[in-house]
C-alpha cells in the first residue's frame, strides 16, 4: 500500500466516523426511546468495554499473556479503586508487571 492510498483510508475512515456520530446526534433528537431500552444500550456498552479490556489483558495474539499481565492491571484496577490519579495507576499497573517480569514470571 502506498502512502496515497494509506492517507486517503485514514481520510475516508474518518469521514464516515464522522459522518456516524453527527448522524447519531442528528436522530437523538427526533427519536425517543425508552428508559428501559436506555439502561440497556447502557449495559451493553459496559460489557463490551469489559470484554474488550479483558481480552487485552488475558492474550497476546492467540496466546495466554501470561500472569504477570493480569497481576499488573490489577495492581492498576486497586489504585484506580481507592481513586488515584491516573498517572498513579498507570505507574503502578506499569511496575507492577514490570517487577514480576524482572523477577522471572512471564
Amino acid at each position: 500500500m502506498s502512502g496515497w492510498q494509506f492517507a486517503c483510508a485514514v481520510a475516508l475512515l474518518a469521514g464516515g466516523t464522522y459522518a456516524i456520530r453527527l448522524a447519531g446526534v442528528a436522530l437523538r433528537a427526533r427519536n425517543s426511546v425508552s428508559p428501559g431500552v436506555e439502561a440497556l444500550l447502557e449495559r451493553s456498552t459496559m460489557v463490551l468495554l469489559i470484554a474488550v479490556g479483558l481480552t487485552g489483558t488475558l492474550f497476546e495474539g492467540t496466546d495466554f499473556a501470561g500472569p504477570a499481565r493480569p497481576i499488573g492491571v490489577a495492581a492498576g484496577a486497586v489504585a484506580a479503586w481507592l481513586r488515584a490519579p491516573l498517572v498513579v495507576v498507570i505507574v503502578a499497573a506499569a511496575a507492577s508487571t514490570a517487577l514480576l517480569r524482572v523477577v522471572g514470571v512471564p
